[in-house]
């Protein structure tokens, strides 16, 4: 049994923690809104309260964890803050997991923020988990398709737990 964190436990990063909890593993999923922490607790998950726009915030969340989930690719707002999402903020918290336990990454590489940020994002995992030596996994699969969403996406935790 592995500890996944889901940054961003939305709609269907909740579907995620559910597959993955039937799977065995524990789940800690992530919020900025107090008022959804009981849904993320309702799939299952360990609900925490963090912004991915303030790192720190994220950094307890780290304790225990063997796979980080970056599920941002369809966030909302204004251009700067998601250029920061999948950029600095990014880089920041990959250059975190360093002395944790975390020993892989799944990056949603698609949604609807804007392709070249999505492709930014990817290029910065690949090279932050590569000097690293921390596996990691685009999940490329449509989000609007839910059920394949979901699939796809215990797919890339199963692979990279397969690969620790």
């Amino acid at each position: 049994m592995a500890r996944v964190l889901i940054v961003g436990c939305g709609g269907r990063g909740q579907a995620l923690a559910r597959a993955l909890r039937a799977r065995g593993h524990a789940v800690r999923g992530t919020t900025r809104d107090p008022a959804r922490l009981a849904a993320i607790e309702a799939a299952g998950a360990e609900g925490r309260l963090a912004d991915p726009d303030r790192i720190a915030t994220l950094t307890g969340a780290l304790d225990g964890v063997t796979i980080v989930c970056w599920l941002l690719g369809s966030a909302r707002g204004p251009a700067d803050r998601l250029e920061a999402l999948h950029g600095p903020r990014l880089a920041m918290l990959l250059a975190r997991t360093v002395d944790t336990p975390v020993r892989g990454v799944v990056y949603e590489a698609a949604g609807s923020v804007p392709a070249p940020l999505l492709a930014a994002g990817a290029a910065i995992v690949a090279e932050r988990c590569a000097q690293a030596r921390i596996p990691h996994a685009l999940l490329a699969a449509d989000p609007g398709d839910r059920s394949g969403w979901v699939e796809a996406a215990v797919g890339c935790v199963e692979r990279l737990l397969a690969a620790a």
